[in-house]
């Protein structure tokens, strides 16, 4: 039978807010230790409210080093004080805070921070290029739902104890796979609207008259022919040539002033 709850739906929100200050005091020994005990901190101190040997034990392994991913942290933390309230065994406890932590920042780093918020950029990015507001403000929202999304999972950890992992993996496996296809979508937008190559030489006819190589070869063949080749170009060299970015940057530099000067593109 499930032991009587602790902890209130108020206190999980509490948590979820403090855990905003998760990286307030971040160092090279504890990485997020001390911002991690400090959004523990009022929930544990209900957990163990006449037991001040259990509290001191509690905080002190919560202030041990742990680095994840901050706007999943919160599953992690409702997990633990699910356990927490239960009185289960500290080596339990915190095996599973060391086993979940690394596990957990690869899954909100790479759904947040390298699938969500790069696609959102680049949409509003494009957006505020043309002179709309409408851009910032939508990643500004997206932004605070990203934040807001700690309310939920912090709950999901919490009321589902450690059963929540199985549901998460899930549950995430499935929105990474349809932001990867969004992503690849959106960035297939991308190129034709940030990267501009454009072939000036003219083939002379006759006096009159000369063909453009831009207007009636490449844009016959296929629109923004060229854009798309030049970016399989630098995936090319970078995924299987392992060249530098910042090399391949200078390379289009040289090759953009070269060009201009000879009047080629």
């Amino acid at each position: 039978m499930e032991s009587k709850r602790i902890l209130t739906n108020d206190d999980l929100k509490k948590l979820a807010f403090r855990s905003s200050l998760l990286q307030s005091a971040f160092n090279y020994e504890r990485m997020q230790g001390i911002g991690w005990t400090h959004s523990m901190l009022p929930a544990l101190e209900k957990i163990y409210k006449n037991d001040k040997e259990g509290l001191a034990k509690a905080m002190v392994d919560n202030s041990t080093f742990i680095n994840t991913s901050p706007p999943i942290v919160t599953f992690l933390m409702g997990l633990l004080l699910s356990l927490e309230e239960k009185k289960e065994d500290r080596n339990l406890i915190n095996g599973l805070k060391v086993a979940l932590f690394g596990p957990l920042a690869g899954i909100g780093d790479a759904l947040f921070w390298f699938t969500i918020l790069p696609i959102v950029g680049g949409i509003s990015a494009s957006i505020a290029s043309q002179g709309s507001i409408i851009g910032p403000v939508l990643f500004f929202i997206v932004y605070i739902l990203i934040f807001l999304s700690r309310l939920y999972t912090v709950k999901l950890g919490y009321h589902t104890g450690v059963k929540a992992i199985s549901t998460l993996k899930d549950v995430t496996r499935l929105i990474t796979k349809s932001s990867t296809i969004l992503g690849m979508t959106v960035i297939g937008g991308l190129i034709a609207s940030y990267v501009h190559i454009e072939v000036l030489t003219k083939i002379p006819i006759n006096k009159e008259h000369s063909i453009s190589l831009q207007q009636d070869f490449f844009d016959k063949i296929i629109p923004n022919l060229l854009p798309l080749c030049y970016t399989f170009l630098m995936f090319y060299l970078m995924r299987y040539k392992k060249i530098n970015p910042v090399t391949l940057i200078v390379i289009t530099f040289v090759l953009t002033i070269v060009s201009s000067f000879f009047g080629i593109l």
